[in-house]
């Protein structure tokens, strides 16, 4: 097994599903999505080749990041990594790992605003282009556009992240089967986009994420990483 791979396998501290399965639209061929997040020990850092920021397996449809890596990216509301740390499907967790799940609303800032509609608005022109060039959108994309942009109005709307789609499931669904208009599907888009706007203007998220907590407990795990290897 290649020694990335071997960071994975021996210092991973948390780990989900991600993908349909956590968003509540799994069908019966869905894959399952394997996200999870590793702490290299903090001695491979003392050398001139660093521990990789991410590691691609070591099984089928598994990603993982290095925590520091991890961190800085949630820190920039970066819609994946937001939903990663609220999955409702953890397969593991260690101390350190429950930690970081304890923190997980330190992450969240009013850029979620800025990051997921950003994301949305260039999704959303790649699936215009489709309808100009095949007469039709990509719908799969449009079904996790639609879903992702109801995601960012209501944690704007209550603080809080949550990645399950519960009651919408069926019309997303149906999105995804193409039984609902390009028309309507485009409206839908628009008026989140809206609600998102003004959800934003009341939003209980502060304007930036915590830093100095999410920075106090990386320093804390890399110094006990490094305590413990002597």
């Amino acid at each position: 097994m290649h020694s990335a791979e071997l960071l994975v396998r021996d210092h991973t501290v948390y780990a989900c599903v991600m993908g349909s399965r956590a968003f509540g639209l799994a069908s019966e061929g869905s894959d399952t999505d394997r996200r999870g997040v590793f702490l290299a020990p903090t001695p491979l850092f003392w050398r001139f080749d660093k521990p990789p920021a991410h590691v691609e397996g070591p099984a089928e449809e598994q990603f993982s990041w290095e925590l520091e890596r991890f961190c800085e990216l949630a820190l920039r509301a970066n819609p994946n990594i937001l939903e990663c740390l609220h999955s409702p499907l953890v397969e593991h967790a260690d101390d350190t790992g429950r930690e970081l799940l304890a923190l997980r609303g330190a992450f969240l800032s009013r850029r979620i605003h800025e990051t997921f509609t950003g994301y949305a608005y260039g999704q959303r022109r790649k699936l215009e282009s489709d309808v100009r060039t095949h007469g039709a959108p990509r719908w799969k994309h449009a079904m996790h556009l639609l879903r992702l942009l109801a995601s960012a109005r209501d944690v704007l709307r209550t603080g809080v992240l949550t990645v399950d789609v519960g009651e919408q499931r069926e019309h997303l669904l149906a999105v995804k089967r193409g039984e609902v208009p390009w028309s309507e599907v485009e409206a839908r888009m628009a008026r989140l986009e809206r609600e998102a706007g003004e959800a934003l203007r009341r939003t209980p998220l502060p304007a930036r994420p915590d830093r100095g907590r999410i920075e106090d407990f990386l320093v804390r795990v890399r110094r006990a990483s490094a305590l413990r290897a002597g």
